[in-house]
């Protein structure tokens, strides 16, 4: 987490425009099977840990220093990191009222934050002109940073899309986080959270919504993983792009 938050402190005070993936086993899979989605995560200016199970991995590959930057923290982290600085934020996503509802609650928590705007797009896909609208509207607000939660894959594919039209430093793909800190939807024990059972709390709290995400992609993972540590599939690391 200090890493994460002294890099994003860096491209705001260095005026770098870059987005932030926080990872899921299921992100990885869904890089397995969709090599575009693959390549928005390799030119992301970070990726981030958001499971334990990518923890456990890294560590398990030699990789010791890594620990878990869970997205739902990174957002209260930064609230609290950049008061001082003023730093503005632009919260995009959710469902309709819970950005605001997300922003009012985090200005109580963390009082001085400022809240630049806020917006809950339509489900269904944008025209061109709604989504010109969209950006003219949330660069008149001048962000710094753009959390983004409309889920995984959709949220990185939006930051990869307006990266450069945004003008933020950072936008920051925090997907159910806007829920969590909204109130409207029940966070994991953090017993659960350290021992890599969020997902079990969560397929219990969203079962139809999560049932393929958990059931198919956790097997398919381990499946995977087995096959790289037995040296039967190897992985080449793609260069940025």
């Amino acid at each position: 987490m200090p890493q994460a938050l002294d890099t994003i402190a860096h491209w705001i005070t260095a005026g770098e425009q870059q987005y932030v993936c926080v990872t899921t086993v299921h992100n990885v899979m869904e890089s397995q099977r969709d090599p575009a989605f693959r390549a928005i995560h390799n030119a992301a200016g970070m990726v981030t840990p958001d499971g334990v199970p990518l923890v456990w991995t890294g560590r398990l590959q030699g990789y010791s220093n890594i620990s878990r930057v869970y997205g739902p923290d990174l957002l209260l982290e930064c609230c609290e990191r950049f008061l001082l600085q003023q730093c503005r934020h632009f919260f995009y996503g959710a469902g309709e009222g819970v950005p605001e509802r997300l922003a009012a609650r985090l200005a109580s928590r963390f009082p001085g934050l400022v809240v630049a705007g806020t917006f809950s797009p339509p489900f269904r896909p944008l025209s061109p002109q709604e989504d010109e609208e969209i950006v003219e509207m949330i660069n008149a607000t001048k962000p710094d940073i753009v959390w983004v939660g409309l889920g995984a894959p959709k949220q990185e594919r939006w930051m990869s899309e307006h990266l450069g039209r945004v003008n933020a430093s950072v936008l920051v793909g925090v997907g159910a986080a806007f829920d969590f800190h909204a109130g409207l939807k029940p966070q994991a024990p953090r017993w659960m959270q350290r021992s890599g059972l969020e997902w079990f709390f969560r397929l219990l709290t969203e079962p139809r919504r999560l049932a393929r995400r958990y059931l198919v992609n956790n097997p398919l993972f381990l499946f995977n993983l087995l096959l790289q540590s037995t040296g039967i599939r190897r992985y080449e690391l793609e260069p940025p792009r």
